[in-house]
């Protein structure tokens, strides 16, 4: 997987598709260590019941959100996001074991997985690099997601991806390190499922794998999981609105004017998004920001020219809306991550 750096705005929001197995697996976890009682009032949060589920390949990105922060909040445990998906088996996996049975190296996995988000599911935006041996993969929260429901995610999706790695190589994988944007505490779990460094109070989430772990052949036998597998199709208005504005970019319309082109009302428009979690000023700042990002770390415009390609009138604006977006000046945001893709 010796991939040239790179930006993937991957982050799925609201009634866009995620893969039904993590919402599958946490519910497996909350019977297992609390409940059936809370399970059931997770069913009923959500709006979903427990054949349909079990039927389902897709369920919505706003779902899985929930159900992760319901288990946060279960729990005073700061590590049970990394016990609850140490749990998963490959078998699990419904919509992506076709997929995966097609590689034969953990490296092949590793990059389908990061490659499509629709399938796969994602909560953030991630910025690749190789260096030195190793892969490295760094979150960056633009979503503005509070730090714990944040870290939790992430550490989340670490140990699962090593308890589906281990699983599909049958070798012990270790992560090399992990960064957390979070004071000093306890992750002894954390650090005995991944072998990792870990660090605190770094500026960023991180982790990294060296590459000899990706180059290990897969040798997990998916004949019997992938029989009769079928695949849904999923629709998502969130998408669609993502896709007018990305095509529109830099000149975003007004939520009234964005109604006025579906030939709805403005207040529909706000129902309909409002239903799946998120807002017409939520979207316009997720495509903005991605798009600030890649300009940021692949082109050799200024700051200030990066605000006139944008349309802010003035760079003071673009400095502090920037700053809303993901928490840091884009002066500072380039210094820190662009010579990760640059190689300066």
């Amino acid at each position: 997987m010796d991939q040239p750096c790179s930006y993937k705005p991957h982050i799925r929001v609201g009634d866009q598709s995620y893969p039904a197995y993590e919402l599958k697996n946490l519910f497996r976890y909350l019977k297992q260590n609390f409940s059936n009682e809370v399970a059931e009032r997770l069913y009923s949060d959500i709006g979903i019941g427990e054949s349909e589920l079990m039927q389902s390949q897709f369920v919505y990105v706003w779902q899985v959100d929930y159900a992760m922060n319901y288990l946060r909040q279960l729990s005073p445990d700061l590590e049970i996001a990394a016990k609850a998906a140490s749990s998963y088996k490959v078998a699990q996996l419904d919509v992506l074991l076709p997929h995966l049975a097609k590689f034969n190296t953990l490296g092949e996995c590793l990059q389908f997985a990061i490659s499509h988000p629709e399938l796969v599911g994602s909560f953030s935006d991630n910025l690749l690099r190789n260096d030195d041996g190793r892969l490295y993969v760094r979150w960056l929260n633009t979503n503005k997601v509070d730090i714990e429901r944040y870290s939790f995610q992430f550490q989340h999706s670490i140990c699962s991806l090593l308890a589906f790695a281990k699983e599909l190589t049958g070798e012990n994988i270790r992560v090399s390190h992990i960064a957390l944007a979070e004071p000093v505490r306890v992750v002894e779990f954390l650090s005995a499922q991944s072998g990792a460094d870990i660090s605190f109070d770094s500026e960023f989430f991180e982790w990294s794998i060296e590459h000899r772990y990706l180059a290990l052949p897969v040798t997990y036998s998916f004949e019997q999981a992938v029989a009769n597998q079928r695949t849904e199709t999923s629709h998502s208005y969130i998408s669609q609105v993502l896709t007018i504005l990305r095509e529109l970019a830099p000149e975003l319309p007004s939520m009234d004017a964005m109604a006025d082109r579906q030939s709805i009302s403005a207040r529909t428009l706000r129902r309909r998004l409002a239903s799946a979690n998120t807002s017409y000023q939520k979207l316009v700042d997720q495509v903005r920001c991605q798009m600030a990002i890649d300009l940021i770390l692949t082109s050799d415009y200024s700051i200030d020219e990066i605000s006139d390609l944008m349309g802010f009138g003035d760079v003071s604006h673009f400095r502090q809306s920037f700053k809303h977006w993901i928490g840091h000046p884009p002066g500072h945001f380039h210094r820190l991550n662009s010579p990760l893709i640059r190689g300066d």
